[in-house]
């Protein structure tokens, strides 16, 4: 079967810097490079298996892996029942133009508000703006991003300004919201849209939580790096 490439020879000019040099000390040379990720973005597009698979746990044999800094594994794997069965929820925050900024994993009965501040924690450059739904219009939420000096675009729930109109006067004013900026949201829920066309990630196909988050970020960039060099003069 004839696999189509992920990377354009532009795009892997750019990812290339970015891979180790030279070999581990006393160990084999690395492979190729490009055809080892090219192949892991296949398996993320095709959910399709590289080799035999088993859901046994291996023998524990030879020296445990030597990695530096191996990223933490929840006990849980960010797998939980919700409503959509035994699910995993991705909390993305991206920018203007949707790509991703930064990600969090969860199980799939997790909140979503309770996220908010940890993903804009993660974030590599300062927030000005939060462009959320209801999901995130709590007002300890809101008194957070005020102090943190961050805009904020998110409508009131229903039963927030039945509370607040009862309570008269004392209530105080409903919170700033404007319409115009708030169409803007749309780009998060395109960015989910077409994370989803790799299918090993829209119905998650691995186990460890550290894999699948580490596959979202992969689709991110291949997704990003598309868009521009589809812009550049």
């Amino acid at each position: 079967m004839t696999r189509s490439p992920q990377f354009s020879d532009e795009m892997w000019a750019r990812i290339e810097p970015l891979m180790p040099r030279g070999g581990a000390k006393g160990g084999r040379p690395w492979n190729d490079h490009r055809r080892t990720v090219e192949g892991i973005c296949w398996r993320l597009r095709t959910a399709r298996s590289c080799g035999p698979t088993s859901t046994l746990p291996a023998p524990e044999k030879g020296d445990p892996p030597n990695y530096k800094n191996p990223r933490a594994e929840p006990a849980d794997h960010a797998l939980g029942h919700s409503r959509g069965g035994w699910t995993t929820k991705s909390h993305a925050l991206v920018d203007a133009s949707g790509h991703l900024c930064s990600l969090v994993v969860t199980p799939g009965q997790a909140g979503e508000n309770p996220r908010l501040l940890d993903v804009i924690d993660l974030a590599p450059h300062r927030v000005v703006r939060v462009v959320a739904d209801k999901a995130y219009s709590h007002p300890s939420t809101r008194t957070e991003l005020r102090r943190r000096r961050i805009k904020v675009t998110i409508p009131e729930r229903s039963d927030q300004i039945a509370r607040r109109k009862a309570k008269g006067s004392r209530g105080g004013r409903p919170p700033a919201f404007d319409p115009t900026i708030y169409k803007g949201r749309n780009v998060v829920e395109r960015f989910f849209n077409r994370i989803k066309e790799f299918r090993a990630i829209a119905t998650r196909y691995d186990k460890l939580a550290r894999n699948y988050r580490a596959g979202l970020v992969l689709a991110s960039t291949i997704i990003c790096l598309r868009d521009q060099l589809r812009d550049t003069p």
